[in-house]
């Protein structure tokens, strides 16, 4: 499929984002993320069995100038396009707003279902008239561009106090790169999600493919926070494009006394800086969570707002409505305090493709 531009030597094509070489040109270039990059997407998409789309703008010579990349969701929810389903955000790869508002005029063509995108709100596609804003959340970063010691100078002094308390505490890092590290990562996601929050998990297998893509490539590092021989606290990182990654992080509430937190963000800091790479991302925090985003902001010195974007409305008929309530009220009973750890985490497996 192919549509020239008002401007002749810009053409839009179709194209696989895992497989396609232009596409991973384009998640290679400037500004490109972890969540448009073919790993995470076939991560994704081999998880939950979603087929990935993309549209890329290329030059008269071929070469690709821009991008977006999405799923087509079709369920008991309801059909709905998504850039991209369980991630933090998926900002285009595209150099203004003129391109993006091109791919998005041929990703849209004939189609009713609402299309839904989370970006960072200096992103093009933030800028066009194509989406209307409907949420928003925040987003951190600490960028590498000084030394160690510099680095421990700019983060909050709490945050320095913490990095000694759990020192004196004896919580000990380790940064491994196996999948049985990621297993036990996963084992304390499930029982923070469901003690904390009331919420299911990822699947196991959906961690194990994140290990799958990035492992080979030395791109995927679990942080375990271990007193005594016992693991309180873990975090998964990922690269992608110079930049590491901090996606998941769970800890045992009982023993948050010895900051394991802490010492997990500036182990973090230190790899990231170790490894040679720009920046370290802190992903999404919700607004409603303000402990978490306070406890961001004394690791971060960039902070911007991460917007979600519509098209469309999102109308639900009666039956997508009961499912949804329905929905809700499983993760209730399945996250009770009674039910086993292992039984939530079957029950994430079964019905959390349905979250996004």
């Amino acid at each position: 499929m192919n549509r020239a531009d008002t401007a002749p030597a810009v053409t839009v094509v179709a194209a696989d984002p895992v497989t396609d070489p232009r596409w991973r040109a384009l998640a290679t270039g400037p500004d490109a993320g972890l969540f448009t990059s073919p790993p995470w997407i076939a991560a994704v998409c081999g998880t939950y069995g979603f087929t990935a789309q993309s549209r890329i703008a290329v030059d008269a010579a071929g070469a690709p100038v821009g991008g977006v990349a999405w799923v087509t969701v079709d369920d008991a929810r309801g059909r709905r396009l998504l850039s991209l389903p369980f991630s933090d955000r998926a900002d285009p790869p595209v150099p203004d707003t003129a391109t993006w508002d091109l791919l998005f005029d041929d990703l849209s063509a004939g189609e009713t279902a609402p299309y839904t995108l989370r970006c960072l709100d200096h992103s093009p596609a933030a800028s066009g008239a194509r989406l209307d804003e409907v949420g928003a959340a925040a987003w951190h970063g600490t960028p590498l561009d000084a030394d160690l010691d510099e680095l421990h100078r700019r983060i909050a002094s709490q945050s320095r106090r913490n990095i000694k308390a759990s020192a004196r505490a004896g919580v000990r890092v380790e940064v491994r790169d196996d999948l049985e590290a990621v297993r036990i990562m996963h084992g304390l996601h499930v029982r923070l999600r469901k003690n904390k929050y009331g919420l299911l998990a990822q699947p196991q297998e959906f961690f194990e493919r994140i290990w799958q893509e990035f492992a080979p490539d030395g791109h995927c590092h679990t942080l375990l926070a271990i007193v005594d021989d016992e693991v309180i606290a873990a975090a998964l990182f990922l690269e992608w494009n110079g930049v590491l990654y901090y996606k998941f992080g769970a800890s045992l509430q009982e023993h948050l006394q010895v900051r394991p937190n802490d010492a997990i963000y500036w182990t973090g800091i230190q790899q990231g800086l170790e490894r040679g790479l720009r920046l370290v991302d802190w992903g999404l925090s919700d607004l409603d969570q303000p402990g978490l985003v306070g406890f961001k902001r004394k690791w971060a010195t960039e902070e911007h707002r991460l917007l979600t974007l519509r098209s469309g409305a999102v109308e639900r008929t009666p039956a997508q409505q009961e499912f949804g309530d329905t929905l809700g009220g499983l993760t209730r009973l399945l996250t009770d305090e009674a039910v086993p750890d292992d039984v939530t985490a079957r029950a994430g497996a079964l019905l959390y493709r349905y979250f996004c």
